[in-house]
C-alpha cells in the first residue's frame, strides 16, 4: 500500500525528513482502506519507518487486533534533492549546481539506484509473505520503490516517466504467491474519491493547485 495524502503546504520533496504527517484527507484516505480491508485475512502489518506511512498503517493493524511493524526495506528512495522546491522560477531545478545530479535518468543519477531498491523491496517483501505465509500481509511503502518493484516482477525497464507510475495515493498493489513465487499482480484505490483529481494517474497538473511532493 502506498501511505495517505501529506500534509505539506510548502510543497517540499521531504523524501526520508522526519516530521512529515498525514493530513486530515490522508488520515481519511488510511481509514478508508483499513475500512476496505477490515475482512480480509490479514495477520501481519508492516511499514517503512517514515511518520507518513506508519500512520496510514496503523488504522489496518488496529482493525485486525495487530502489532504494527516497521521495515526499514519499505522506506521512501534517497534523493539529493531531498528538503528542496521546485517551485516555477525559484525552484532547485533553476540552479546550476544542482544540473550535475540531472545527468542520468536511467541509474537515476539523482538518487537510489533503481535496482538496489528493487532489491530491498523484494526482500521486505518476502519477509512479509514468510510472517504471514498462508494469510495475507500489508506493507505499506511509498510510490517510486512500490512502482519499481513491481515493474521489475512485471518485466519492465525500471527507469520511467513518474506521470505514468499507476500508484495513486492510498492504492493497493497486491503481490500473489504461490509458494515462494510471485505468480500474479493486482492494483486497486479503495479511496480514489479522496484522492484530489489532479494527484491521479494520468492528471495534468493544475496552477495553483495542492503540492504532493516526496512519495
Amino acid at each position: 500500500m502506498r501511505h495517505g495524502e501529506v500534509h505539506n503546504p510548502d510543497g517540499v520533496l521531504y523524501g526520508r525528513l522526519p516530521g512529515y504527517h498525514l493530513s486530515d484527507l490522508g488520515r481519511q484516505m488510511a481509514d478508508r482502506v483499513a475500512e476496505h480491508l477490515a475482512g480480509r485475512d490479514i495477520t501481519h502489518v508492516v511499514a517503512s519507518p517514515l511518520d507518513r506511512a506508519q500512520e496510514t498503517a496503523t488504522p489496518i493493524a488496529k482493525a485486525h487486533g495487530l502489532e504494527l511493524a516497521a521495515d526499514e526495506r519499505l522506506i521512501e528512495a534517497d534523493n539529493v534533492f531531498q528538503g528542496k522546491t521546485f517551485g516555477v522560477g525559484d525552484g532547485a531545478l533553476r540552479k546550476p549546481a544542482n544540473w550535475r545530479h540531472l545527468t542520468n535518468p536511467f541509474r537515476p543519477s539523482w538518487g537510489e539506484p533503481y535496482i538496489e531498491q528493487v532489491v530491498r523491496m523484494m526482500a521486505a517483501l518476502g519477509a512479509a509473505r514468510d510472517a504471514a505465509r498462508g494469510h495475507e500481509a500489508v506493507c505499506v511503502s511509498h510510490q517510486l520503490p512500490i512502482w519499481v518493484v513491481r515493474s521489475f516482477v512485471e518485466r519492465r525497464r525500471l527507469w520511467h516517466d513518474p506521470r505514468r507510475r499507476q500508484c495513486t495515493l492510498a492504492s493497493l498493489t497486491t503481490f500473489t504467491y504461490r509458494g515462494d513465487k510471485i505468480v500474479s499482480v493486482g492494483y486497486s484505490e479503495p479511496a480514489l474519491d479522496l484522492v484530489p483529481v489532479h494527484l491521479r494517474v494520468g492528471a495534468k497538473p493544475v496552477k495553483g493547485g495542492a503540492k504532493g511532493f516526496g512519495a
